[in-house]
């Protein structure tokens, strides 16, 4: 499979480097050339860096960040080209017709060619729009990943104590820390956190990619982060080390044990399938914490071990790192939980966000991708990530800190 998608991307090159030459056919030799071998090695050069293995790269400070760079420019550039061949295809189509009607004795025929010479007119608009791909995907890379984005929402609760009117929760998620390239960009981040003052501050899963030691830089910067009624996490996908070969089960046990200490170093009630009761001024309600439950990840959440001893009688604010688990458990279940805090989409760091509109290839897997959702008088807010994996930037879709206002309904 690996060579069958290695020769569709190189026939994909041979493709598109037509198109290439024929805007470049009337340069001066010293510019048509530089620029000819520009595409060759951007093309290649990210293939061949792939060959010697990750473990390969992982031995030098700093590669897997810079690999992960060259990647998203590479996908960035992928993008790109699709969108360069297009009207070489369709003008490619139009000259094998017209071919075959001048060998048919339909149309004119020039010359002893069978079809017509490619227009160069042809390939500069072919360039001109795939210019707008690469610039956003150049943006997204360089500083997309970090304009982070606050997102604020005001619920109406029933049953909501008066206490809590106008109580505010600010949301992070997929931290994903082992991907940070720019401390100062993150800082600013995390000093908008701040500057929110919310009444409550929630982190929903992933805080990093595979190992623990990721967020070991960063634990006093998120211990710095305060809450009049603390800070409380649980744990995603990515935090329980599956992602990466562990010399052996106890290695990887220990991992996990180290990311739960982190989590209390910087300051945050990890909920590992538990409830705590939040009080304000003689009232209550209720933060509920599952471990991660994914439909087709790992699925150590458990709900109703979760809800033991939860009193029936108040709002409940569940901490679920994947949304599936709402579509497939929380919103029919028998105890109503009012609203769900759940991430792990990522909103897939690309797509069109206006208002009124939004759409991102993600929304095919995850049907509430990104926002606020609401059925059955109970709501699931899916927040966009703070961080970002494997794709290194973001486009159209950036990251978010969410801030939710809770009041009474009625």
């Amino acid at each position: 499979m690996f060579f069958v998608v290695i020769a569709l991307l190189l026939a994909l090159d041979w493709y598109a480097f037509q198109g290439i030459r024929t805007l470049t056919a009337n340069w001066p030799s010293a510019w048509a050339q530089p620029v000819r071998w520009v595409f060759w090695i951007a093309s290649l050069l990210p293939v061949l860096m792939v060959l010697p293995g990750r473990d390969f790269w992982n031995q030098y400070p700093g590669a897997r960040q810079a690999m992960s760079v060259v990647f998203s420019l590479y996908v960035g550039f992928l993008v790109s080209k699709l969108v360069f061949v297009l009207p070489q295809l369709i003008e490619d189509i139009v000259r094998l017709f017209q071919g075959m009607g001048a060998q048919m004795g339909l149309t004119a025929k020039s010359g002893d060619q069978f079809m017509p010479s490619r227009r160069r007119f042809v390939s500069q608009v072919a360039i001109g729009l795939a210019a707008v791909p690469f610039t956003a995907f150049l943006y997204g890379i360089l500083k997309g990943k970090y304009d982070y984005t606050i997102h604020r929402h005001t619920l109406r609760i029933a049953g909501l104590p008066e206490a809590f009117r106008g109580f505010t929760i600010t949301q992070i998620s997929d931290v994903h820390a082992g991907s940070f390239d720019n401390r100062s960009a993150v800082q600013r981040g995390l000093d908008m956190v701040a500057d929110l003052k919310s009444d409550l501050l929630v982190f929903t899963g992933d805080m990093v990619n595979n190992r623990s030691t990721e967020f070991e830089p960063w634990v006093e910067a998120f211990g710095r982060l305060q809450a009049p009624l603390g800070k409380f996490s649980i744990l995603g996908n990515h935090d329980y080390g599956d992602y990466f070969s562990w010399p052996s089960a106890e290695d990887k046990a220990q991992d996990l044990t180290l990311l739960k200490n982190f989590h209390q170093e910087a300051g945050f009630r990890l909920l590992l399938n538990e409830n705590i009761n939040l009080e304000k001024d003689g009232e209550r309600i209720t933060l509920v914490g599952v471990e991660n439950w994914g439909k087709g990840f790992v699925q150590h959440g458990d709900l109703n071990k979760a809800l033991e001893n939860a009193p029936s009688d108040t709002v409940k604010i569940l901490l679920s790192h994947d949304p599936s688990h709402w579509e497939e458990h929380v919103k029919n279940h028998q105890t109503h939980i009012h609203l769900t805090l759940s991430g792990h989409t990522h909103g897939m760091q690309m797509g069109v966000e206006i208002p009124g509109f939004k759409w991102s290839p993600i929304k095919y897997r995850y049907p509430k991708w990104a926002g606020m959702y609401s059925e059955q008088e109970r709501y699931l807010n899916v927040n966009r990530g703070f961080g970002f994996l494997g794709f290194s930037g973001r486009v159209g879709i950036w990251p978010e800190i969410t801030q939710i206002e809770l009041v009474p309904l009625g």
